[in-house]
């Protein structure tokens, strides 16, 4: 066991208490992962949303074996005042995660490194350590987990009787997402034992938990009963640390060479597949208020039989009902389900578009021609204003070497334009900040424009905002070289901020990154600088629409508007000159639409290239400035 280095503190918010949870459902999955791995490597405190809730509100068995303090609101670091909880941040530290993903993901790392033997509690971040990793904002899984679940069930147990009949949308989105086919890495081997195990007529005899058991198993103890299919023999031999046998790794020449398409698909047996992840002990705490509230106002779960099935399946899994019994959750004993035919689970309550993957064809034929065409014939084409200081430079030579982008893993070429590109930045918030301005950089990568803009402007406060850990740390690495004092770190997705600020930057903000950023600056009413990229990862998300603008949505469909996206991807220096400026036309139209889009909302928005235009192939910048 390593020593603790610096002492860490968690904040979760809490607003009441209900049966066996404490409130927001977040702040249940916080603790309930907290007491399956053990982990007692940070010094908790409860936020209470309301005015008036004293020590005596919070029962200690919720929390399981943690000591656990009440803080308010206004006495928390100011960083994390900035940031929606579940939020952790190092004591007297600037540098703060927020987000349950987020959070999440950090407790399970910082308890591996404190017990490098916990190799189990590492492989809840599931294959390359990618689980809920991505952005509830472009992930709709990390979505559901993260967003969507937890509110549905918080809106059901809320709920009046007579309006929390039908089974919540996105309760029924999970259980077809369970009835969807896996897909893993390596999963073509599985696939040829589990038809192996098939043409044999007879079931893989690895010695694994069966579904049927309701005694909790330790690491290394076996279950007398076979299981039920190859996928749990897979899943709980690896729970187990144990090896499946020769006779399930062979295979028989005429399965070898059976074609991938011909082979059975796998069947999921935890939330994201084959394996046990974070994800199960999100949802777990969800789906258990959800069935217990179920169960007392007698409803019947026959539309839900995966959803069960899961739930059994994950109490099985060595250490759930301990953690459960920490955290006082009674964990039902539910009969096993046949599954409802296709019709019914479809007539119990539909799913809402905005809940389903956007299946629209994204694959389109032919060129932007008829689309740009069609715009110029309602007088739209690419505008760009004058750059306001198209030769303004920073003194690179007399800066510090930590301020410079060099000092990252990049090539002279690559630093010089990535230079040229900081020039644009900087030059234009320059003219538009104050003292005692608090500028976000969003999307802050390695911090290039961050630590350029607080080194600049010392009487200013810099936020950095960065879902990559990796690229956050160094830039705070940098900033710790050169003793900066007015910068902040945050590690989290972009819509678990919501501080108030006066300027918003970003530097090739990815696809609908750039919406999101220009949403959060027209919210806080603060002027914006930034550089969008990625065009052609733009669509259609449950936040936000496209086109953006009015003046667009009459002309243009939404899949007329991704031809232009996609074509906007089009300016790579290698690509021949025709086709760039076509690229460059399409760039210049969605940003228009963007721009028009922030204009209705009373702001002034140009549209400027970069100078020299060469440093970047997507040299785009707005300005917008509220009126």
């Amino acid at each position: 066991m390593k020593d603790n280095v610096a002492e860490e503190h968690l904040y979760l918010a809490f607003s009441h208490q209900y049966r066996d949870s404490i409130f927001p459902l977040h702040t249940s999955i916080s603790l309930f992962l907290l007491s399956y791995c053990d982990c007692k490597l940070f010094k908790v405190f409860l936020v209470p949303t309301g005015e008036d809730v004293g020590d005596q509100c919070v029962t200690k068995n919720l929390a399981g074996d943690l000591e656990i303090h009440l803080i308010s609101r206004c006495q928390l670091p100011v960083v994390v005042q900035s940031c929606s909880l579940p939020a952790v941040v190092v004591k007297d530290d600037k540098f703060c995660r927020a987000g349950l993903s987020v959070v999440l993901r950090h407790i399970i790392q910082k308890t591996f490194e404190a017990d490098p033997s916990r190799k189990e509690v590492l492989e809840l971040l599931g294959f390359k350590k990618t689980c809920l990793k991505a952005c509830a904002e472009v992930s709709q899984w990390t979505r559901l987990c993260e967003i969507s679940i937890p509110l549905a069930v918080e809106r059901f147990l809320t709920a009046s009787p007579e309006h929390c009949q039908a089974i919540p949308p996105d309760i029924l989105l999970l259980e077809r997402k369970l009835g969807e086919p896996v897909r893993v890495h390596n999963d073509d081997k599985i696939r040829r034992q589990k038809l192996q195990q098939q043409k044999a007529g007879a079931k893989a005899a690895v010695p694994v938990l069966g579904e049927e058991s309701t005694e909790e198993l330790k690491p290394g103890e076996v279950h007398e009963q076979p299981p039920s299919s190859l996928e749990l023999s897979v899943a709980f031999s690896k729970l187990l640390a144990q090896e499946a046998p020769d006779a399930i790794s062979r295979e028989a020449p005429h399965i070898r060479r059976t074609k991938t398409s011909d082979l059975p698909l796998l069947d999921h047996v935890f939330a994201e597949g084959l394996y046990f992840t974070v994800a199960d002990l999100v949802l777990l705490p969800c789906i258990h208020q959800f069935l217990v509230s179920s169960k007392k106002q007698g409803k019947n779960l026959v539309n839900l039989p995966l959803i069960s099935s899961w739930y059994r399946r994950v109490q099985e899994v060595p250490g759930v009902k301990k953690a459960a019994g920490k955290c006082n959750m009674e964990l039902l004993q539910l009969p096993e389900l046949v599954s409802a035919p296709e019709e019914q689970l479809q007539d119990s309550a539909p799913v809402p578009d905005e809940l389903e993957e956007d299946h629209e064809d994204s694959h389109f034929i032919g060129g932007p021609r008829p689309t740009m065409t069609k715009l110029m014939e309602n007088g739209i084409e690419a505008k760009f204003s004058p750059h306001p200081c198209p030769s303004w430079s920073l003194d690179w030579t007399s800066l510090p070497s930590a301020v410079s982008p060099g000092e990252g893993k990049m090539s002279r070429d690559r630093a010089l334009r990535k230079q040229q590109q900081l020039n644009n930045l900087v030059a234009a918030v320059t003219k538009l900040a104050k003292p005692g301005d608090l500028i976000v950089d969003f999307c802050s990568g390695g911090g290039h424009v961050g630590i350029v803009l607080a080194y600049m402007m010392p009487s200013c406060q810099v936020v950095l905002i960065e879902n990559k850990e990796l690229s956050l740390i160094r830039a705070k690495d940098r900033s710790d070289e050169l003793g900066l004092n007015n910068i902040w770190f945050i590690q989290a997705n972009l819509d678990y901020f919501n501080g108030t600020f006066n300027i918003g930057v970003a530097l090739h903000a990815c696809g609908v990154a750039t919406d999101m950023v220009i949403e959060h600056c027209l919210r806080a009413r603060a002027a914006f600088v930034i550089s969008p990229c990625c065009y052609g990862f733009i669509q259609n998300t449950v936040k936000f629409k496209y086109p953006r603008s009015h003046q667009f949505k009459e002309i243009l469909s939404y899949k007329e508007h991704m031809i232009l996206c996609r074509f906007a991807d089009q300016t790579a220096v290698q690509l021949p000159p025709e086709r760039r400026q076509i690229g460059k036309q399409c760039m210049g139209l969605v940003d228009l639409d963007r721009a028009w889009g922030a204009e209705e909302h009373n702001y002034s928005v140009q549209v400027i290239s970069m100078e020299p235009e060469s440093c970047s192939p997507k040299n785009n910048m707005f300005v917008g400035i509220p009126t």
